[in-house]
């Protein structure tokens, strides 16, 4: 293409390193090193060959982090020898290949934990609920410091309205939750703090990743049936993971 178009030589060098870059690049990613595609390979000819995903994730990614080990010696080394630069680029790699494989192996384990199972296995019921005429001084004295809770749904008259949170009342002046009521800081119900009792765990699990919530309204409609709690899901699924041996 250079010679064609009559380039320079400094830009026929520049097509060339190019050239050289993405054959390195992709010489890289064919490392059977999970999650790079050659580790991707290597875990379905594992796959194949055990019928065990769980199993042939596990060897992929620990070959994952084997390899990033590598980059992270081969950097200090570059780093000890003058070449900075250049072994910071080899140790972040290694760091990333590290915290990669094994945030896979992470995520299927969840995946594997709470397979089949619903927002109602997980669901605690009959939880303490706030009216939405509460003043958010009384929310504080009477119920935040008395029951440990950071989310307390709002219901009025058996209906469920909506939450609020710690970050509700701190967005608000000190001075002024004596005369505000709850009912006009809370946060309405919608699909992103409620889910269903018989929606899968790991929409919960989604749901509270993206909203930065540790705890969702679980409603039949807009009748409250209980709420589903970050720790409690996890402490389930560790001991899932230990009675069936996953880990």
């Amino acid at each position: 293409i250079s010679i064609n178009f009559g380039a320079t030589a400094a830009v026929s060098g520049i097509f060339s390193y190019l050239s050289l870059i993405n054959g390195v690049l992709a010489l890289f990613n064919l490392v059977p090193a999970f999650p790079l595609d050659g580790g991707r390979v290597l875990r379905a000819a594992l796959w194949r060959w055990k019928g065990d995903v769980r199993w042939a994730t596990r060897i992929a990614a620990r070959a994952g982090s084997g390899f990033g080990l590598v980059l992270i010696i081969l950097g200090v080394l570059n780093i000890l020898s003058g070449n900075f630069v250049g072994g910071m680029w080899w140790f972040l790699i290694g760091m990333f290949l590290i915290g990669a494989a094994r945030g896979s192996y992470i995520q299927l384990q969840t995946r594997r934990a709470f397979e089949g199972e619903t927002v109602a296995r997980f669901m605690t019921e009959s939880p303490v609920t706030v009216p939405p005429e509460l003043s958010v001084a009384q929310l504080v004295d009477d119920y935040v410091y008395t029951y440990g809770h950071d989310m307390f749904p709002v219901l009025a008259s058996g209906q469920l309205l909506g939450s609020v949170t710690i970050h509700d009342v701190k967005a608000l002046p000190r001075e002024e939750w004596a005369s505000t009521q709850i009912g006009e800081i809370m946060t309405p119900r919608s699909e992103t703090n409620t889910i269903g009792p018989r929606e899968d765990a790991l929409k919960a699990l989604s749901l509270m990743q993206r909203g930065g919530r540790s705890r969702l309204m679980v409603a039949d409609g807009s009748r409250l049936i209980g709420i589903v709690v970050l720790k409690d899901m996890l402490k389930l699924m560790s001991l899932k993971l230990d009675l069936e041996n996953l880990d």
